[in-house]
């Protein structure tokens, strides 16, 4: 396609789901999110979209489109109610490492029924002991004929109950150092041995599960090894971890801007002492700082998207913007509340939800702090000297 086809299909897919936003999404998000009830009908209407297969090509059912258009949809989704992106996030993760690692076999088996939404997925590798150092993960594949035994737990699993199909990292090699390199990646489908556990109860980011999973005696097929390689999952999951981090920085822009709307509303409709307040320079100044942070979030998510779509790991560029996305939106909510004043805190607003969702960017997909080293470590590679 050229560059106005690419445009213009982009166009359509964001209002497509712009208008699913304002109709379905806002009207229901709120009750979701103080019943902390899954919503069925809006998952079911983004499958029938599409969504659950964006970046999944073409020839394995998927809509084959640009990280661009990915991170734009999930902002849009965002603006509305950030918990609605969940069933498409982490699933997204799943997708791409298939894509990018499976074999031929792998791919035509699951990628179809991924893209279409009839497997739903997740990512299994945050551990009750352990969060951010992957290589230290507890759970254990042991090879056994054709089969691997799976024993382990999973905690903050997003999807962790209503998801069918996950990428589940576990060691193959508990001797081997650096011990990352004994890590590996399966395709692992709920059955005997692998169950759901506990669902949390969240700040925010709620009306989606977000689970324990518990393998015991799990047997997964030797052919569900993603790529058909032992050793190979950490380098995997960093990979596919890139799309995770895409996502969460558009999260943020979305929530962020979200936020920004609200109270730019506001403060031209309030007055205080005879005057709007939209016109006096302390709020202006707010409102100024607010958008300015926000483009430039924005820029850098599409930055980081445009580079995925070369072809090339973008480590660097996706921690940034996922760093510097998650870090002002938690800024850009709390100066949206401080502009409500009282209003902003009760639920009569979506603004509080907002704020509470926030914070689940800053953590989510690496903590801001882990952001910095990889960060800092690509910019050491970069400038060595």
């Amino acid at each position: 396609m050229t560059t106005a086809d690419i445009d213009e299909v982009r166009r359509q897919i964001v209002a497509t789901v712009r208008e699913f936003v304002q109709k379905d999404v806002i009207p229901q998000a709120a009750e979701h999110d103080e019943n902390d009830t899954y919503p069925t009908e809006l998952v079911e209407q983004m499958a029938e979209m599409g969504l659950f297969g964006i970046t999944i090509p073409e020839e394995y059912g998927g809509m084959g489109l640009d990280y661009t258009t990915y991170a734009m949809v999930f902002e849009e989704l965002c603006k509305g109610w950030m918990s609605i992106t969940a069933p498409i996030g982490t699933h997204s993760i799943l997708t791409a490492a298939i894509v990018n690692h499976g074999t031929e076999t792998q791919k035509r088996e699951w990628l179809p029924k991924l893209a279409s939404g009839e497997k739903r997925g997740g990512l299994a590798l945050t551990e009750p002991g352990g969060g951010s150092d992957v290589a230290s993960l507890q759970t254990t594949a042991v090879r056994d004929g054709e089969e691997y035994v799976v024993n382990g737990n999973k905690l903050f699993i997003t999807n962790g109950r209503t998801g069918d199909v996950y990428l589940l990292l576990a060691k193959t090699d508990t001797d081997i150092d650096p011990q990352h390199r004994g890590i590996s990646a399966f395709i692992a489908e709920k059955g005997p041995g692998f169950t759901a556990g506990r669902d949390l109860n969240k700040l925010g980011y709620r009306g989606v599960d977000t689970s324990e999973l518990i393998f015991q005696d799990y047997r997964v097929s030797a052919d569900l090894l993603v790529g058909g390689e032992e050793g190979k999952g950490f380098y995997h999951v960093m990979e596919a971890l890139e799309t995770g981090r895409i996502n969460i920085a558009a999260r943020a822009v979305g929530v962020a801007t979200g936020a920004f709307e609200l109270a730019i509303k506001y403060a031209q409709e309030r007055e205080t002492f005879g005057k709007k307040i939209a016109e006096r320079q302390t709020i202006q100044n707010m409102l100024a700082d607010m958008a300015t942070k926000i483009h430039a979030a924005r820029l850098m998510t599409y930055d980081a998207a445009a580079k995925k779509d070369s072809g090339a790991r973008i480590d660097l560029e996706a921690g940034m913007a996922k760093l510097y996305a998650s870090e002002i939106c938690a800024e850009v909510t709390m100066d949206a509340m401080r502009i409500h004043g009282g209003y902003g805190y009760i639920k009569d607003l979506p603004l509080e939800r907002f704020y509470r969702d926030a914070p689940l960017m800053i953590i989510g997909e690496g903590t801001s702090e882990i952001q910095r080293l990889v960060i800092a470590r690509n910019l050491l590679k970069q400038y060595a000297i």
